[in-house]
């Protein structure tokens, strides 16, 4: 196997401006927001990007209630400009999400907040009660007030709240819905920062962002990454370095020569399932409920399945986090006490998928109660000074990218010569107004049914124009229905960095947290990735026992056999 020719290519000239090490959203972040300023700069992920943390996301960007009771003020603002400022630059990913609060009590938890607030301690543990839901969605509409991307919140009495949820159960006497957005890809959205960063540093090879290289050492010269795939090593040199390795930052700096002891993250799981009456059941919005015991489970409808998460467990990022028998046993009782009259079970389980988020050491500190805000550490790396990022959140990854950035400039002795705030992302340049899309489609996408383009432009944004122009250089043969072909698998490969089969199929895709990767798709899919990437037999099958071993460990998931859907490989996606 020979090495990937951008990787040579940055192997070939291993001195940089800066080398950001971990391709999660917030690297990915900063590297974009340093090409716009000219920098030479080199991001290295050892998986694929935004594979760990940021794959492992509830699919929200969100301001952050609860962040109020905690007294995170800075946070909450910061994240609801953020979040309106992602409806506007990147709403091909991002929209407008109503989530609802049933609500038991009246004046329940009133008194234990306070105490929370100022001592960071669980207490008793007790549901939040009417009167301190309001005040909080109160408070939390006065940050919005600036932005006008979204409503403001309402109140609703029993009644009201049995006719807009028939299917809650009975001893909710209120329900608050507010809004904050939903993220529909998280990987994709991640996808389109990086290729932004290197169009933006397309000049002379200035900014270079590589799948599958691991930091792997360090000495007096620089950093040591390795080629993932053939074990081919450099020594990179750099002014700075920037540890933006998630809930690995420890790791990463011990194997660099640095030890650390910053992080302390929580494992977070989610199920999704496909279950028509409970996706029903929820009118459309995310239901987010707290029990009496303190609890909380989201219900989430998203691409036609129900999403439902999270937990907040103490983690080892040495281990693989995966989601436990027990965590579906929480979810499903939780889930229980909503919507009583729906069933759920685990044969309607489709997908399941689990995450370390990146918080900072809190030693004994509740869970919940550990500060989801960022902070920036300096440290001496390998030839380098080093900037290590703690804690961080999809919400803020544009103003976190922002703040990184200017510590490094500063490093570098260099001025800031343009801004992210208002740089549309990707896709999201010029797209079109819901009313709009389907003339969008007819007029820019030529040569596709209005079906296939829907899709195309939910998963490109105005992107898909290009997409289109390549799958008519030659011939495509559909893999599912219109929602993906063997053309566009080679599209993954060429132009979106898709190294192993897994990164089509869990995140340029969304064919597995659906439910649809069936034993015809993974097949076809996995031939059609073959073909565009020149692998021989053996790589096909060593590729073959990866994908499927992941999938079924991290998971949950084996391509299953489903003669009546065969059909819809056949069927044109033109």
């Amino acid at each position: 196997m020979s090495v990937r020719p951008e990787v040579q290519a940055a192997f070939d000239r291993p001195d940089y401006d800066v080398l950001i090490i971990g391709g999660g959203i917030n690297g990915l972040a900063t590297f974009r927001d340093l090409a716009m300023q000219g920098v030479r700069v080199l991001l290295v992920e050892r998986n694929d990007f935004a594979s760990g943390a940021s794959a492992a996301s509830s699919h929200m960007i969100h301001g952050g209630i609860r962040y109020l009771e905690n007294g995170e003020f800075r946070l909450v603002r910061e994240s609801v400009r953020e979040r309106n400022g992602l409806l506007r630059i990147a709403p091909h990913h991002v929209s407008p999400l109503a989530t609802t609060i049933p609500i038991q009590g009246v004046f329940s938890g009133i008194l234990a907040a306070p105490l929370r607030f100022l001592t960071h301690k669980q207490g008793s543990p007790k549901a939040r009660g009417a009167v301190l839901i309001k005040i909080g969605l109160t408070i939390y509409d006065l940050f919005s007030r600036d932005g006008g991307s979204v409503p403001r919140h309402r109140f609703h009495g029993r009644r009201a709240s049995r006719r807009e949820l028939p299917e809650l159960a009975p001893d909710f006497r209120f329900t608050a819905t507010y809004y904050d957005a939903s993220l529909r890809d998280p990987e994709r959205l991640a996808l389109d920062v990086a290729l932004d960063g290197e169009a933006s540093g397309a000049a002379a090879g200035q900014a270079t962002a590589l799948n599958y290289v691991e930091a792997v050492g360090g000495d007096e010269n620089g950093v040591i990454v390795r080629d993932a795939l053939t074990g081919t090593e450099q020594t990179i040199t750099s002014r700075v370095i920037v540890n933006a390795s998630g809930p690995w930052t420890d790791l990463t700096a011990g194997a660099l020569g640095k030890p650390s002891s910053l992080m302390g993250g929580t494992k977070g799981s989610h199920v999704v399932l496909d279950n028509p009456e409970l996706l029903a059941a929820t009118g459309g919005r995310e239901i987010f409920f707290e029990h009496q015991d303190g609890r909380i489970v989201l219900v989430y409808p998203l691409k036609g399945r129900v999403l439902v998460g999270t937990t907040d467990l103490e983690a080892d990022p040495g281990e693989r986090a995966v989601c436990t028998e027990e965590e579906v046993d929480y979810f499903f009782e939780l889930v229980g006490q909503v919507f009583p009259d729906v069933r759920v079970d685990r044969s309607q389980i489709v997908y399941r998928f689990s995450g370390i988020r990146p918080l900072p050491r809190h030693d004994d500190m509740v869970p919940g109660f550990v500060s989801r805000d960022y902070r920036i550490v300096d440290s001496q790396g390998p030839g380098a000074p080093m900037l290590n990022l703690v804690g961080g959140k999809w919400t803020t990854f544009r103003a976190l990218g922002e703040q990184l950035a200017d510590r490094v400039l500063a490093l570098l002795q260099r001025e800031r010569s343009a801004s992210t705030e208002d740089v549309s992302i990707g896709g999201g340049r010029n797209y079109p107004r819901p009313e709009a899309k389907d003339a969008w489609i007819r007029s820019e996408l030529g040569g596709v049914s209005l079906e296939r383009g829907r899709i195309l432009l939910e998963r490109y944004g105005t992107r898909a124009r290009e997409v289109v122009n390549f799958l008519a250089d030659a011939h495509d043969e559909p893999i599912l229905g219109d929602r993906l072909s063997s053309r566009e698998v080679a599209y993954f490969v060429e132009h979106e960095k898709a190294t192993r089969l897994n990164d089509v199929l869990l995140r340029r895709t969304d064919v597995t947290y659906t439910g649809d990767l069936t034993s015809d798709v993974f097949e076809h899919t996995l031939a059609a990735f073959a073909d565009a990437a020149g692998w021989d037999a053996s790589r096909v099958e060593e590729e073959r026992s990866l994908s499927l071993d992941d999938l079924q460990a991290a998971h949950g998931v084996s391509p299953r056999v489903a003669p009546e859907r065969a059909g819809q490989r056949r069927r044109t996606a033109r």
